[in-house]
């Protein structure tokens, strides 16, 4: 199902009519295709539900590209980085080839869909300035936290379901609600995965997020239960290369406070708001996506 997708990606980049454009992307390192999945099943395999995914998809492998830049990333899934493979210049120009195009084929789309796509667009770019903020203190704030991921990962999630939705006729603000939902949660688990996986399972340093001036929610619950001077001692943690004891310290805390538990107890209340928000719906699939990425393990 997702062949075609990727087929029509590819095709948008071949007319870009450069080769050295379509050799570095063909190097870019693909993920799930969550959001195509989504939109398919959703929209149905339509033309313009096709169009919609590839579209997305590439603002989506855009995203990542300046994210991996942003966060010195020298892997993804286990493979190296494009700035990492070419240089950081080549890896923000690629990004920025892949978002001109997927706007350039936006603007020949539904408006309706198209304002909706590049508005969440705006907002991923902020979620990605606010998460830069953010990473230069330790962060207790939860709110800033969910705002940050609302609009860093789950925005666009919400604008693909949203607009499948209005592709097929189908309520669209439900399928917003979903969406969005999903995104949040989906963030929430990987930044468990960070903390509960170990390197070869990430394809990346385990718990590398707080070392690099994240502070996940885990973090942020796992501080609020600690003594002040457990406090002091977290917070002298954050952004430093730690070592095996120090890192041992901070796993006994969070499994002490049961920290894992509460934060996925967070994601299964944001889930159940999405589920909710499609009741109505029969297709099993949409519901079974939310519980995968409840459970998944990488």
């Amino acid at each position: 199902m997702l062949d075609i997708v990727s087929q029509a990606m590819y095709k948008f980049v071949q007319q870009c009519d450069d080769a050295h454009v379509l050799n570095l992307y063909n190097q870019i390192e693909r993920g799930k295709m969550l959001r195509s999945k989504l939109i398919l099943l959703i929209a149905g395999q339509t033309p313009q539900a096709v169009e919609l995914c590839a579209v997305v998809e590439l603002i989506h492998l855009s995203s990542l590209l300046h994210d991996d830049v942003l966060d010195e990333a020298h892997t993804r899934r286990g493979r190296p980085t494009i700035h990492m493979l070419f240089d950081t210049k080549t890896a923000i120009m690629l990004g920025d080839v892949l978002y001109s195009k997927a706007f350039s084929q936006l603007s020949l789309m539904d408006k309706e869909v198209a304002y909706t796509v590049s508005s969440a667009v705006t907002s991923l770019s902020i979620g990605e300035m606010i998460d830069i903020e953010l990473s230069k203190s330790f962060n207790t704030n939860q709110q800033s936290y969910m705002d940050m991921i609302d609009k860093k990962t789950a925005s666009l999630l919400e604008a693909s379901t949203k607009s499948a939705a209005i592709l097929a006729d189908k309520d669209k603000d439900s399928f917003a609600i979903y969406g969005k939902s999903l995104g949040l949660c989906f963030q929430i688990v990987d930044d468990i995965l960070d903390i509960t996986q170990d390197s070869e399972t990430l394809g990346k340093p385990a718990m590398n997020d707080f070392k690099e001036g994240k502070t996940t929610l885990s973090y942020m619950l796992l501080y609020h239960e600690l003594s002040d001077d457990d406090k002091t001692k977290l917070r002298s943690y954050f952004k430093k290369e730690l070592s095996t004891d120090e890192l041992n310290w901070i796993k006994e805390k969070i499994k002490k406070h049961d920290t894992i538990d509460k934060t996925r107890q967070i994601a299964k209340n944001l889930a159940k708001d999405g589920l909710n928000a499609i009741k109505h719906e029969q297709n099993k699939k949409l519901f079974d996506i939310i519980q995968d990425i409840l459970n998944r393990e990488r």
